[in-house]
């Protein structure tokens, strides 16, 4: 019997490179997205519009798949992005945008996909989550918060779904040649107030992110092969990394807050110093 997953944010990047490798495994593939045409196309591939911030879409997406698969084995939780912008200015309405994106559509997609893997004792929820869920960089605190927020939530269903056979676990990538850092940066400069206080910062910040854009970190490709070994590992990890950096840097910042808080204002004190 050939394994059922379902992926989130199948259009673009990483989710678009799982839903072909997982594909390619021979594995029955539903990929969700609001960009649906962008979905890739095979034989084994189910491409279903899907917006994780609204709750029918969300139904209809798992329903679908149980009715023509009978079964669901792995569930990626991967759309998402980042509401970046100064916490005095990003407003109220897009934080709410920034949680039911990240954190409330993973949630209730898993509260769907779980009776099903408890009936068959057995599923992996996969949650990507983001070397972000422990670090913390400025002008990103809604995304780092929704990303702490679904770490600490996967953590604790671990504990709960254990039981039935099931597992949910996470995936911290960190740097990737991808348009992330320009993306979050345009973000950053629409959730700007008209008169911020904050625009010498922001626009001394750009100049950093502009310089790592594209240049180094994991392709989706690679991340994609770090989602099938979380699906599929047999005795599976409480975390899942691409690199050794990517899993050193989290480490330091868990053991050593100070001096990752040191590290960052003295980063932060040199910028400062050249919008001045």
């Amino acid at each position: 019997m050939k394994k059922v997953i379902a992926i989130t944010g199948a259009s673009s990047g990483m989710g678009k490179a799982a839903v072909q490798l997982f594909a390619e495994k021979g594995w029955v593939v539903y990929g969700g997205a609001r960009r649906v045409e962008k979905i890739p196309t095979s034989a084994n591939i189910h491409a279903i519009k899907l917006d994780v911030t609204d709750s029918e879409s969300n139904h209809n997406f798992i329903q679908t798949i149980l009715s023509e698969q009978q079964r669901l084995d792995v569930l990626i939780n991967n759309a998402g992005y980042s509401e970046g912008g100064p916490v005095e200015d990003v407003s109220i309405e897009n934080v709410r945008k920034q949680f039911e994106t990240n954190f409330f559509g993973a949630a209730e997609l898993t509260k769907l996909s779980l009776p099903t893997m408890r009936a068959q004792n057995s599923g992996r929820i996969v949650n990507i989550s983001s070397i972000g869920g422990d670090l913390y960089i400025p002008l990103n605190a809604y995304y780092h918060a929704t990303k702490a927020a679904l770490q600490q939530w996967s953590d604790t269903l671990d504990v709960e779904v254990q039981q039935f056979g099931i597992r949910s676990v996470i995936v911290q990538p960190g740097g990737t040649q991808s348009s992330w850092s320009a993306i979050t940066m345009d973000n950053i400069r629409k959730n700007l107030k008209p008169d911020s206080a904050y625009l010498p910062f922001v626009n001394s910040l750009a100049k950093s992110f502009g310089s790592f854009e594209g240049q180094s970190g994991a392709t989706s490709a690679d991340l994609a092969k770090v989602f099938y070994a979380a699906a599929t590992d047999s005795k599976p990890k409480h975390r899942y990394f691409r690199s050794f950096g990517d899993r050193a840097i989290v480490h330091i910042v868990r053991a050593y807050p100070r001096i990752y808080r040191a590290a960052s204002l003295a980063v932060l004190n040199r910028l400062a110093k050249r919008t001045k």
